[in-house]
């Protein structure tokens, strides 16, 4: 009896889990190109970017509006949107804009999509406009880096990366104690735009090993400091 009690409970448990896996109906997180299509096919369509005044600045998608989500008065902010439409949602990288969707979700909005991978993965996809300046390194003089007869390991991080804040201690330890076999050299992907778009990185962090100017192994988010010094062996 306590068997078949314990059952009941389990299953009734999993599939608990299992509904509230489920995706919502309201929230669709798609791809830079099926997100640049539905756009085209939306008459006044509602684009809006989750980021900081200050990335809004730097490059946005056309006609979209900032609202930032981390501002305190996002939810107040948020009321010039109309329910009833549409809304596109993206930010840096996917992480805001999901959290974003699921917070206009919870205030009544009915269709929300959600620009997976953010901005890195629309400039990737090559869906930004081409512009002739260059912020900061250009492809020559990352070239310039690899000069050197070495390992190099090249670290494009950001300041707002969670995974790269926790891999920052351990990369720069072995800064110093792997500098007679490897040069390491990290990069803030915030102020060499033009390099990572022109590097299709389209996720933070991006660890990229070159032996003889030549890449040898790529790896996009987290790695521990003991699968990381493996590769560098």
């Amino acid at each position: 009896m306590k068997f078949r009690s314990l059952f009941v409970f389990l299953f009734t448990f999993s599939t608990i889990l299992s509904c509230n896996s489920q995706p919502t109906k309201n929230i669709e997180t798609i791809a830079a190109e099926t997100f640049a299509k539905k756009i085209k096919e939306t008459p006044k369509p509602q684009i809006l970017d989750v980021r900081t005044p200050e990335e809004f600045d730097s490059e946005h998608i056309d006609n979209a509006i900032n609202i930032n989500w981390l501002s305190n008065d996002f939810a107040t902010n948020i009321k010039k949107i109309d329910k009833s439409k549409p809304v596109f949602l993206y930010c840096k990288s996917g992480g805001r804009s999901a959290k974003a969707a699921a917070k206009l979700e919870e205030l009544g909005f009915k269709k929300i999509y959600n620009l997976e991978g953010g901005m890195m993965k629309w400039n990737a996809t090559g869906l930004s406009k081409p512009s002739d300046q260059i912020i900061g390194i250009s492809r020559h003089e990352y070239a310039e880096l690899l000069n050197t007869d070495k390992k190099v390991l090249v670290d494009f991080y950001a300041k707002w990366c969670a995974p790269c804040k926790k891999m920052a201690p351990y990369l720069l330890k072995m800064q110093k104690e792997m500098a007679d076999k490897v040069v390491i050299i990290r990069l803030d992907a915030d102020e060499n735009k033009t390099l990572i778009k022109e590097m299709k990185i389209e996720e933070l962090p991006a660890l990229l090993l070159y032996e003889n100017k030549e890449l040898k192994w790529k790896n996009s988010g987290f790695i521990s400091e003991e699968n990381l010094k493996k590769q560098l062996q």
